[in-house]
């Protein structure tokens, strides 16, 4: 019979340290590495699903913040 720490070895994505997984048909991070997501776009997934259950309007300033950043990046890039 396994144990719990070689089911997790096999299935990482059952693991989960600290707080409770997303009750989501899809996790999060299953979703950002299936589309090959860059960070920006994976932080404001991470953020947009989980505000409601986590951190409330903290997380939504944190998109905020990620598309503020994201302005910035595009800006200097553009500009080249």
């Amino acid at each position: 019979m396994s144990t719990k720490d070689e089911l997790e070895r096999i299935f990482p994505e059952e693991k989960q340290i600290g707080g409770k997984h997303y009750k989501m048909k899809i996790q999060p991070w299953t979703f950002i590495r299936e589309n090959d997501l860059n960070p920006f776009q994976a932080n404001v997934i991470k953020y947009a699903v989980r505000y409601e259950k986590k951190n409330g309007i903290e997380d939504l300033n944190k998109i905020i913040h990620y598309c503020e950043l994201e302005i910035a990046h595009m800006r200097k890039t553009w500009d080249k």
